[in-house]
């Protein structure tokens, strides 16, 4: 099978269809593969780490506002596509997968006018303008959340899961006591706000660190690159810094993930596929600052079923932070959240979305 890929801008586009990639070749080693991204976007930093050819268009994403941009957007889509086209009538595919951002839109426009079959992945509950555009062209649409499928066509929807929930399952829990000098008696606690970080996380966790030492468990903080040193110098000044371990970022996020008791965080369409496909307990803190708020969305669907506590970003504190880790670990809550989250997971997402695509493709 000869499957072209695209998708980009956010680690929550690219790793999934990096986890569809790896399940493919596991099943079909003879598979080959063709990743279209830019050369700018974050695609062009670890695609090519994982052993799939890569080539690159030029595009960028319409502004809200009227603005002479999108008159210079409309011409990167049309030059966009017109070279998405040269690279598919080179690879000649069987199927196109298209994960999001902007550059799918004019590579999955372009198969699908090539008439190339074509599968768009959904991750969040409310879509993107890219997929949205994309779904009245698209032969199928799989999506992350049930809650998504209202924004697409009945006929073509699939609710297939995020497939990086198919990769995590199967992470090799990470040794936390060598590797990061944690007590092996205690519960974990994974705070994490992405790459940059995140301000709110960052500080209500050193506003109830005084408080928090006192609870029984522990903290492995990723702070992100631009939190880092002021963290690590508050953290010197506690003495409370034998309950925390501070880092700017890890390679092997899965493997962490697997071997902690509870996670806050973000709620990224990505992140959510990882935890619940652990089971993991969450405190989550939606950002505000994405399209149409999907995050709340995202992470709302996890709180209905009692999986997630979630607190706006406008309502969060070290005082709720202290009174979520009180709940998690001295009223006995986070048995009960982790079999929430597990009753959500889609653990074989992954396999649900190589089905959509074989279909598409009309391969047995």
């Amino acid at each position: 099978m000869k499957v072209l890929v695209t998708g980009g801008g956010t680690g929550g586009h690219i790793y999934p269809a990096i986890a569809m990639i790896k399940a493919i070749r596991e099943e079909e080693p003879s598979a080959s593969f063709l990743y279209v991204g830019t050369e700018n976007g974050l695609e062009s930093e670890i695609v090519p780490n994982y052993d799939i050819p890569f080539q690159t268009i030029e595009i960028s994403g319409f502004k809200r506002k009227l603005s002479f941009e999108n008159v210079k957007t409309v011409r990167r889509f049309l030059k966009g596509t017109s070279r998405a086209k040269q690279l598919i009538r080179a690879f000649k595919p069987d199927v196109a997968l298209g994960t999001g951002g902007y550059v799918a839109g004019p590579v999955m426009y372009a198969a699908a006018r090539l008439g190339v079959p074509t599968v768009i992945h959904e991750q969040n509950s409310i879509p993107g303008l890219t997929n949205k555009f994309l779904s009245r062209y698209a032969t199928n649409v799989a999506i992350s959340f049930q809650e998504a499928s209202g924004y697409f066509p009945k006929d073509k929807t699939v609710f297939t899961g995020n497939p990086r929930a198919s990769e995590v399952v199967h992470a090799e829990k990470t040794n936390l006591v060598t590797e990061f000098g944690l007590k092996k008696d205690l519960p974990v606690v994974l705070l994490v706000g992405g790459s940059r970080g995140a301000q709110p996380i960052h500080d209500a966790f050193l506003q109830a660190l005084p408080q928090l030492s006192d609870k029984h468990c522990q903290y492995l903080y990723i702070t992100g690159s631009v939190h880092y040193d002021k963290v690590k110098t508050s953290i010197a000044n506690e003495k409370t810094r034998a309950h925390v371990v501070v880092r700017p970022f890890i390679h092997d996020m899965p493997n962490v993930l697997a071997s902690v008791d509870a996670v806050v965080s973000r709620a990224g369409a990505t992140t959510l596929a990882e935890i619940t496909a652990l089971g993991i307990p969450s405190i989550l803190i939606p950002s505000p600052y994405v399209t149409k708020n999907h995050q709340e969305m995202n992470a709302r669907a996890l709180e209905d079923v009692g999986a997630a506590m979630v607190h706006k970003e406008t309502d969060w504190s070290a005082d709720k932070l202290e009174a979520d880790i009180n709940k998690l670990f001295q009223n006995g809550k986070a048995l009960e959240m982790q079999t929430a989250a597990t009753s959500i997971a889609v653990p074989d997402a992954a396999g649900r979305l190589r089905d959509v695509l074989k279909t598409a493709a009309k391969m047995p």
